[in-house]
């Protein structure tokens, strides 16, 4: 059987294929230095997060390199991160590979359960 591919004419954004979920958790983002040194850090807000990016949001005025590590509040793993786009204080980034659907429903789970 043929490999069928399908695109979706009501979504045809390819960025949009993943489904975000609205976590609003803190984060920081992580600058990478000299030979992958990390340093300096900023701190912003995780709005959504799907497989392949993040939508996050930090002070306007704050510079964001192109390329960074994003570190989620309580769990101690770093996403290497590339911006996408910037409006105001909204940085869309895309994650420099998938990341795992156990590590994103650990991130959503944890979400959950400081809500309750």
């Amino acid at each position: 059987m043929p490999l069928q591919t399908h695109l979706d004419m009501q979504h045809p954004e390819p960025d949009r294929a993943l489904e975000e979920f609205v976590v609003d958790r803190p984060g920081s983002i992580i600058f990478v230095g000299h030979h992958l040194s990390t340093g300096t850090q900023v701190r912003c807000l995780i709005r959504t997060i799907s497989l392949g990016g993040a939508v996050l949001e930090i002070g306007e005025g704050l510079e964001v390199p192109n390329n960074f590590f994003l570190e989620i509040l309580g769990i101690h793993d770093e996403i290497g991160c590339t911006l996408v786009k910037r409006e105001g204080s909204a940085v869309t980034v895309g994650f420099n590979m998938l990341i795992d659907p156990e590590f994103l429903h650990h991130v959503i789970r944890l979400n959950f359960e400081a809500s309750q």
